[in-house]
């Protein structure tokens, strides 16, 4: 059974949402501050939190964001009558997954909870990423970091390092590079695959102990941790 954890201040609305959401099958627990909201947490444990903004000691907010420091997961539903895009923007910024304006429907608040709840259970993609000694290089977000620090790559260097990166330590000639970093096949120089090397290498290999990026000569390119 799902249960919820609800904070609001008007107890006419609190009393209303407690007994809809437990018809449907929703333990509900109740709180009208912010202070009885974490004294609440502190003894139980919760699928979803509802929270009003404007309430007394720590408002929904503050609330909001306290719970996103050692809570990523359990979904949270602001449910209040700020309804400005600023307003949505600060919920948002501060962990929110979702925001309600009053007065709303029950039965909606009821399809915002079961959806908020499926998308929690739905078993994620695993996060891409390629790690090679300290490089670390994030496909999903496009990020690349030496030894936690992050380098800022032009568009081309970062596909240029995922080629290799890919390629799992082989060796690629400048032949299959160009081919893979335009998309399509194009007359370039030599040179121009060796500038676009000597760029990345400047960025991820100059500052390291360890270089991975590798010239075999006559034959190519490739990653490499030695």
């Amino acid at each position: 059974m799902i249960r919820a954890l609800l904070m609001e201040d008007d107890e006419v609305i609190a009393r209303e949402v407690k007994n809809f959401l437990e018809s449907h099958e929703i333990t509900c627990d109740t709180v009208y501050d912010g202070e009885l909201f974490f004294r609440k947490l502190r003894n139980n444990s919760y699928d979803i939190f509802l929270l009003d903004i404007n309430v007394p000691r720590i408002n929904g907010l503050d609330v909001c964001e306290r719970i996103r420091t050692e809570d990523k997961s359990t979904p949270i539903l602001m449910l209040t009558a700020y309804d400005q895009i600023e307003d949505k923007v600060d919920a948002f910024s501060r962990g929110a997954d979702d925001y309600l304006v009053k007065p709303y429907h029950l039965e909606e608040l009821l399809l915002r909870i079961n959806a908020l709840i499926r998308r929690k259970q739905t078993p994620q993609a695993a996060h891409r990423k390629i790690d090679i000694a300290d490089l670390s290089i994030d496909l999903d977000e496009q990020t690349v970091q030496r030894a936690g620090v992050e380098i800022p790559l032009t568009p081309k260097e970062y596909k240029l390092l995922c080629i290799l990166a890919q390629a799992q330590g082989r060796v690629l000639s400048k032949g299959q590079i160009a081919e893979r970093l335009w998309d399509y096949h194009i007359e370039t120089s030599q040179n121009t695959i060796e500038v676009y090397i000597n760029f990345l290498r400047n960025k991820v290999d100059k500052n390291a102990s360890e270089k991975l990026i590798h010239t075999k000569v006559g034959f190519g390119y490739y990653l490499k941790s030695e």
